[in-house]
């Protein structure tokens, strides 16, 4: 029987800040992994030659000249969930396995959006301004109870789940529209159609990532088919809303309120360069976060284990293919 030739080594390039436990899951599978999160793209460009496999999260878009320049690459795994700042077509073209970890933030995302949703239909924002400020207003802010309404989800896959299932408990009914899944109606949630989500919802919550099919997909015409004034969530990706056709909706009484986690446009100075910002911070209605619902301790930890976990299986399924 002849030897197997253990001569190969898979080498790994870590180009972002990724928790400790990936690098000690990768230790004992005899992979070369060099952790570089301060590399800078055109640093990377000199090097991803000599690499096969490659680990991001959001420092910059794996685009036709990386793919280009990285001739061994066989994999690219993602630190989150989605996959919009890699090229997925000319990847796949490539024949590049594309790995990512949405299992390890889908409740970190769930929650926040809960979190955002209950302070905005109690106005807590407002009042703890307001008391901080010696105001006492109770009647100004008289909050909506959640119990007993329907939220619609955009979206079943991994966080949409997630949030279906934060959500038991809290007397709503929950429904969910799904243009790539059916049959998927569980104990936590009910599949309809679009026609269906447009005439009951009175929350609206996006689980869904940013295609070119979903880019600014929620705009004027879109909100415009709700049939009630809806509360609006958007924790997945913020290109696929308009921002000014939720101002307006807002401005109209057709959006109670809304929250982002997302924009489109994120981080200063960027953020105060576009047209609807200082809208959105001065409407009462509107609540922002920086991007960080699914950035908690614990997302932290279980979006590098379970990344770990699917590049080592990517190492075993492949071991008959080492020679490149």
């Amino acid at each position: 029987m002849a030897q197997k030739d253990n001569s190969f080594m898979w080498r790994v390039l870590v180009v972002d800040d990724i928790h400790g436990v990936f690098l000690d899951k990768l230790k004992n599978t005899g992979v070369i992994c060099d952790y570089r999160p301060e590399i800078t793209r055109f640093e990377a460009l000199q090097i991803l030659p000599n690499y096969e496999v490659l680990i991001i999260r959001s420092k910059f878009r794996i685009d036709a000249e990386v793919l280009h320049v990285a001739q061994r690459l066989k994999c690219i795994g993602r630190a989150g969930a989605g996959m919009d700042n890699i090229d997925e077509p000319l990847a796949v073209e490539k024949g590049i396995q594309l790995l990512n970890a949405p299992e390890g933030n889908r409740d970190a995302v769930a929650e926040h959006l809960i979190g955002m949703l209950l302070a905005m239909m109690n106005n807590l924002i407002r009042g703890n301004v307001q008391i901080r400020e010696g105001q006492w207003l109770r009647e100004a802010n008289r909050g909506f109870e959640l119990a007993g309404r329907t939220v619609g989800l955009i979206g079943y896959g991994n966080n949409g789940q997630a949030m279906a299932r934060k959500l038991n408990g809290f007397g709503v009914k929950v429904i969910a529209y799904d243009k790539y899944k059916t049959g998927f109606s569980d104990i936590y949630v009910e599949e309809v159609r679009m026609e269906q989500m447009v005439k009951q919802v009175d929350v609206l919550s996006l689980h869904i990532p940013l295609t070119r099919e979903t880019r600014n997909m929620v705009n004027e015409e879109y909100l415009s088919q709700f049939r009630k004034p809806i509360f609006f969530l958007n924790g997945a990706r913020g290109e696929i809303v308009d921002v000014n056709a939720v101002l307006k909706g807002i401005e109209k009484g057709r959006i109670l309120g809304a929250s982002f986690d997302v924009l489109p446009i994120e981080g200063f100075p960027a953020l105060t360069q576009s047209d609807w910002y200082e809208k959105l911070k001065m409407n009462e209605k509107v609540l922002m976060s920086p991007h960080v619902a699914g950035w908690t301790v614990e997302s932290y930890y279980k979006i590098a284990a379970i990344l770990a976990d699917k590049v080592i299986e990517f190492f075993h399924a492949n071991e008959t293919k080492l020679h490149i």
